[in-house]
This record gives structure tokens, sequence and C-alpha cells, in this order.
């Protein structure tokens, strides 16, 4: 995302019970790769993401921060970031959609990215689709950076972007630029 000026949320995505990246992210702790999940309750029948709930099943409001400090309490920049992140544990009431879209803004406001948020009902194209696997695939293997189970683990690829933000913390901004300057090529003939 951070390669473009604008972006599309497709709020209007039909829920599929396969489909766990929309609420479920995976990071490194002292064991490996932990993947976290944002349970959902969704009502019966065919349904869209932004009509399904957040569960508050298995506390997982409490026990997510617990996992991230765990996983990044040593890094350089975990105390600085983690209580931008902390309104997304609050718990309230809302979509799946929704609280992508919370965590969505503060990732964006800590990377300082100027991307615009177009509605889905706008008439603008766009070139780029998420969850492409073919992209997803090159910006997995692109670019390794420093993080805190490197010695132990080697550099694992596709991690959340909270890896990224606690590893690096303001460097973070300029490892996208590096990223996107040796992607260009390649996104532009994926188009």
């Amino acid at each position: 995302m951070s390669g473009y000026e604008k972006a599309a949320f497709d709020i209007k995505a039909r829920y599929n019970k396969a489909d766990k990246g929309t609420h479920r992210f995976t990071i490194a702790d002292n064991r490996g790769l932990l993947r976290l999940t944002v349970p959902v309750s969704r009502p019966s029948g065919a349904t869209l993401w932004s009509q399904t709930l957040v569960s508050d099943h298995g506390r997982w409001f409490e026990t997510m921060p617990t996992a991230l400090e765990t996983a990044y309490g040593r890094t350089p920049f975990f105390e600085f970031y983690i209580d931008r992140m902390m309104p997304l544990f609050d718990m309230r009431q809302e979509s799946v959609t929704d609280l992508c879209l919370r965590a969505d803004a503060i990732v964006r406001g800590i990377l300082k990215l100027p991307v615009e948020i177009i509605s889905q009902d706008s008439d603008e194209s766009f070139d780029i689709f998420a969850g492409d696997s073919e992209i997803e695939e090159k910006f997995n293997t692109a670019l390794p950076y420093w993080q805190v189970r490197q010695e132990s683990f080697g550099f694992m690829p596709g991690l959340s972007i909270l890896d990224l933000i606690f590893n690096l913390g303001p460097e973070a901004e300029l490892y996208l630029d590096r990223l996107r300057d040796c992607q260009q090529p390649m996104l532009k003939t994926l188009q």
C-alpha cells in the first residue's frame, strides 16, 4: 500500500469462513511463528464481513496484548508504539471491517503513509488487489530487515506489519521506501 497514493477497502466483501487473513495475523515469539486470531461471531446465513461482529470469545482482547509484549517487549520500539495499538483491544461491539479499518488507520499513522482511502462506491479504478498471491509472494521474500528473533530463527518473511514497526520503529518508513524502489519494476509487470 505504501507504493500507492490511494487504496480501497472492499467493505462489501462476503464473509468467507476460510478467509482467515481477514481476522488473523502472524508474529514471531520465542518459539517461532505465532498466529493471533480475533474471533468472530456472525449471524446465520450469508453475510458480509462488515456485518460480522468481533466476538469476545477467549478474551482475545486481554491475551493478544500479552502475546505482543512477550514477542516484542525486548524490541527497541515496542514501548514507543504499543500505547498507540492499545485502543484496538478495548473490545467494543463492532464489525470485523470496522476493527480492520481502525487498525489500518493506526498503522498508516505510525508509518506516515499518505494513502487516501477511497470508498468502494467510488468510480476510480485500481491496479492492484490485496491478496494477489503473486504480489504477496514477491513482497514476502524481499529485503530482509533486522528482527529480534533473527539469531534463533533467521529472517522470517511474511509477518504482520507490527513486526516491522516494533523492530525498526521510525526506520520502518525508510525500509518501505527501499522496498517500494526495489519492487517498482515487479509491480509494473504484474499490473
